[in-house]
């Protein structure tokens, strides 16, 4: 099932300019729900990759994953967005790992300065929802206007498609297509 949590009350924003939609994926689940802000918006999609790409082996990517975050580490990204400044409104989607962001997402929010962009996270997880991972996003974030979330359980996010367009109805994401 797929929760929202309001991060500035009732804020809600109208896409004026460009949108993105930046993810990180390991299993293909927060891909799906890119996917479905993409269509929705018009958006560019983007996705959040690192040097050394993780293993396709689940204990393995856990391990590495939490070697990551005790090490505060920065993985290297792959890829880097050409032209942040034309985005004013990004999505930022990321699998709970370990009960926030995976680090690579700490790499990519602390490249680009966001400042006076809507941010808008989303999520997938396991069990953890959230985790600490807006508390994260909002120290990264400093000085944008971060609105409603959408999390939604792993197993759920290739269903989710209905929700996510209920989603950005209420938190007043229009399309820009």
């Amino acid at each position: 099932m797929a929760s929202a949590v309001a991060l500035c009350g009732t804020a809600q924003a109208q896409s004026k300019g460009k949108t993105l939609v930046a993810y990180f994926s390991w299993g293909g689940n927060t891909r799906e729900v890119a996917k479905y802000i993409q269509q929705q918006t018009g958006g560019d999609l983007f996705e959040i990759t690192t040097v050394t790409p993780y293993s396709a082996d689940y204990n393995e990517c856990v391990n590495l994953a939490k070697k990551e975050q005790q090490d505060n580490a920065r993985p290297p990204l792959a890829a880097e967005v050409k032209d942040m400044a034309a985005y004013d409104v990004v999505f930022v989607g990321y699998p709970n790992w370990w009960g926030s962001m995976p680090m690579v997402l700490f790499t990519f929010l602390e490249k680009y300065d966001l400042r006076g962009k809507t941010v808008i996270p989303f999520c997938t997880h396991g069990s953890g929802r959230w985790g600490r991972s807006l508390d994260d996003l909002k120290k990264l974030c400093p000085d944008v206007t971060l609105l409603e979330g959408f999390a939604v359980s792993g197993n759920s996010a290739r269903r989710s498609k209905d929700d996510v367009v209920k989603w950005l109805q209420k938190i007043g994401i229009t399309s820009s297509k």
